[in-house]
């Protein structure tokens, strides 16, 4: 069964933020911040945010990460794939140390989303530039 694009997104940030163990409660936070601060979840209900949450998590555990990735991208419009990489890349800064598990992931999205070198190196930088501390 297809995936509504919002549930798409918040799947692939769900999928980044456990690629290393767990997700942390940071993290969470931050995806929440993200579906409420986005445009592209302008009409999306915040209070089902922990149900397709938990179904993301769900899926990955009964399906595999592939399947789950994939049925995600596919919901997803090419002209919306540079946002849903930006989107994994804001919720795998978030701890600013990028286990391996993280960047492996990173680099499945991208290659899945076809989202052009140049541009993923500036996603890439941009979330980093507002990461650092002083």
């Amino acid at each position: 069964m297809a995936i509504s694009l919002q549930d798409a997104l918040i799947h692939i940030m769900v999928v980044t933020a456990s690629s290393d163990e767990g997700i942390s409660d940071h993290e969470l936070d931050v995806i929440g911040s993200l579906v409420v601060r986005s445009p592209v979840f302008a009409d999306f209900d915040i209070e089902r945010l922990s149900t397709v949450a938990n179904a993301a998590v769900d899926k990955t555990n009964s399906a595999g990460l592939d399947t789950v990735l994939d049925d995600a991208i596919a919901a997803v419009p090419k002209r919306l794939h540079d946002t849903a990489y930006a989107l994994a890349v804001e919720v795998a800064v978030v701890d600013v140390q990028l286990p391996q598990e993280e960047l492996r992931l990173l680099e499945m999205v991208r290659d899945r989303l076809e989202v052009d070198r140049l541009v993923t190196a500036a996603i890439e930088a941009s979330a980093r530039a507002r990461m650092r501390s002083a």
